[in-house]
């Protein structure tokens, strides 16, 4: 029996920022019957208050707690490892946002963790910043291994890219958080208290949905 959906947003629910048909009628079939969901995104760079205006403002009727990010994610794989750790951040305010929220300072001066997430304008001195601090020893950590993301324009290098420099700087290794990785999804199904059995995901990306729904089984 299914009992929850877990919902891809790019590419399931809209694209390039548009409805995808029948999506909205999909979710407001899940909201009107009291279905338990979340709505998925690789997609660190906006809070889930960002993301719920953005689905609103083009007819979902969703709720903040109906999104769940790798940021969030990644917040609370920070979170389980290290409580009140600390984490040079390379990303965009979804994820300082739920790294704060999670109990973890943010510094650039000898920090636990370096994390990396999305952002339209990576400086490099930031790139810089944080290869040297996982040189000397920080943990590596990325919201998701994308190497591109879309634009108006058509795409442009995303979290994975920026993550394989410094890879390619360190020799170090980042650990993904988000999809593919089951821990985003397992955390999800904690969040609403229900199983992988009694769940449905629905994505539209082989190397991240469909892999995640393998893994979780």
């Amino acid at each position: 029996m299914i009992v929850a959906h877990l919902l891809d947003m790019d590419g399931v629910l809209v694209r390039g920022g548009q409805p995808i048909a029948g999506s909205i009628d999909y979710v407001a079939g899940l909201v009107c019957n009291g279905k338990p969901f979340q709505i998925f995104t690789n997609n660190s760079r906006f809070t889930p208050e960002d993301h719920a205006e953005r689905l609103r403002a083009v007819g979902f009727l969703v709720q903040p707690e109906h999104i769940y990010t790798s940021a969030l994610a990644t917040a609370r794989f920070v979170e389980l490892q290290k409580p009140g750790s600390s984490a040079y951040v390379i990303g965009d305010n979804g994820l300082v946002e739920a790294l704060r929220h999670a109990g973890c300072r943010i510094t650039q001066f000898a920090p636990d963790f370096v994390v990396l997430g999305d952002t339209t304008s990576y400086h490099y001195e930031q790139i810089a910043a944080g290869a040297e601090l996982v040189a000397k020893g920080a943990w590596f950590l990325a919201t998701n291994p994308d190497a591109t993301g879309p634009t108006e324009r058509g795409f442009h290098p995303a979290c994975g890219a920026v993550a394989a420099l410094i890879e390619k700087a360190t020799g170090r290794q980042p650990y993904f958080v988000g999809k593919p990785n089951p821990f985003m999804m397992r955390s999800a199904l904690d969040r609403l208290g229900v199983s992988a059995a009694d769940t449905i995901m629905v994505g539209d990306r082989m190397d991240t949905d469909v892999v995640a729904g393998v893994r979780i089984r």
